[in-house]
């Protein structure tokens, strides 16, 4: 008598569905605002609209039972480059082969999303480089690092001594859409090339839809949040040299938020906008000020440093092109001279043609070279017995 182990089944992965609201804020995510809205995220996916792609979210289940989730986002506007926003592993509900490796369920989810979003030709993403776990799942899945990033934070304090500073910044001026081809410039400008080939924006990147304008406009009414945007114009050059967005909290219950782009040959504005944001916030409830800065912007993280700002967070950006690194079906240290050899032989047998037997000379004769001097006089007579 011989007993059958049964096989694990397979693996099935399936866009997001309510009752895996739970199971993902159950693994650490925080979903509450998703499970209050959920049914208008659902109806938004019904049709093109700037918040279509506000919860992209796929669930792998296994025997019934969810074993992983991820999600993506658009990155620009033409959604050229998508963006991995998070992946969850269910560990305690999974065998211990699918926690790690090329066919873990961290792997197949972001396989499944690579084939599943045809539009997508480079994905990026961020991770903080103390995951280890997840810094080497996405390198068995083809990210490379783009750039380092390091997240500061600016006490009350030295927010309320920079508030004292009167800023020298006579052209601040606040943002429209008409700037939208300014502020592109400057985003291109300010960035490396590698990056700038990676994001792939466009100027209609810093253009605000009419909706989504007006839900910022009315947010201020049900949040105590509210976002302030200006950018320096100069009128010489007739470009735009540096831009912030500031989202600042009322009620000082979380810290405000920024960022902030300034051109790389205008970096003396970096504490004349932080002085212009600290005035921003300077009569409301005191609160802390986030902001990034990357490894290619050493004037800002040396300004910051030098201001006493605090290190919060070290990430590294992450990018991956839908053509990396295709697998070949063969090693190429296994192939013979007969299989790389197969591919120069023709595809059908040759074909024999007419050939003149006047493109030959007599049988006996010597070549001889038509610019020798001493054939001059042969070259004469067979002129003449061709006429």
């Amino acid at each position: 008598m011989t007993s059958s182990i049964p096989q694990t089944q397979k693996i099935q992965i399936r866009p997001v569905q309510y009752r895996d609201l739970q199971m993902i804020s159950d693994l650490g995510q925080d979903l509450n605002r998703v499970t209050q809205w959920y049914g208008l995220l659902r109806f938004l996916k019904l049709f093109p609209n700037p918040f279509q792609h506000l919860f992209w979210v796929y669930v792998a289940q296994q025997q019934q039972q969810c074993v992983g989730v991820i999600q993506v986002s658009p990155f620009n506007s033409s959604r050229s480059t998508w963006k991995v926003q998070w992946v969850l592993v269910n560990k305690s509900a999974l065998d211990p082969d699918l926690i790690s490796g090329r066919n873990s369920i961290g792997s197949q989810l972001l396989r499944h999303c690579f084939e599943t979003i045809w539009e997508a030709r480079t994905w990026v993403l961020e991770v903080n480089i103390n995951e280890k776990g997840n810094l080497a799942l996405y390198r068995q899945n083809g990210f490379q690092p783009l750039a380092q990033m390091t997240y500061w934070s600016l006490d009350a304090d030295k927010l309320a001594q920079l508030a004292q500073i009167e800023p020298q910044l006579p052209n601040l001026l606040p943002v429209s859409n008409a700037e939208a081809q300014l502020l592109y410039q400057l985003d291109t400008v300010s960035m490396p090339p590698l990056l700038r080939q990676v994001f792939d924006r466009h100027t209609q990147d810093f253009k605000k839809p009419l909706l989504k304008g007006m839900i910022e406009r009315m947010k201020p009414w049900f949040t105590p949040r509210e976002i302030t945007r200006a950018y320096v114009f100069e009128p010489q050059r007739k470009a735009a040299i540096a831009y912030f967005q500031l989202e600042i909290c009322k009620d000082g219950s979380s810290p405000h938020l920024a960022k902030l782009t300034v051109h790389p040959a205008y970096t003396w504005l970096y504490p004349e906008l932080l002085a212009r944001m600290a005035q921003i916030v300077q009569n409301l409830p005191p609160q802390s000020l986030q902001l990034a800065s990357a490894d290619y912007q050493s004037e800002r993280e040396e300004f910051l440093e030098k201001l006493g700002a605090e290190r919060l967070e070290n990430t590294l950006l992450m990018s991956r092109s839908v053509w990396h690194k295709l697998r070949e079906s063969k090693p190429l240290e296994g192939l013979q001279l007969s299989d790389v050899l197969k591919g120069l032989q023709p595809t059908r047998t040759p074909i024999p043609t007419r050939m003149s037997w006047l493109e030959f000379p007599e049988s006996g004769s010597q070549y001889q070279d038509p610019d020798h001097p001493n054939n001059d006089t042969s070259n004469q007579q067979n002129k003449n017995q061709r006429r």
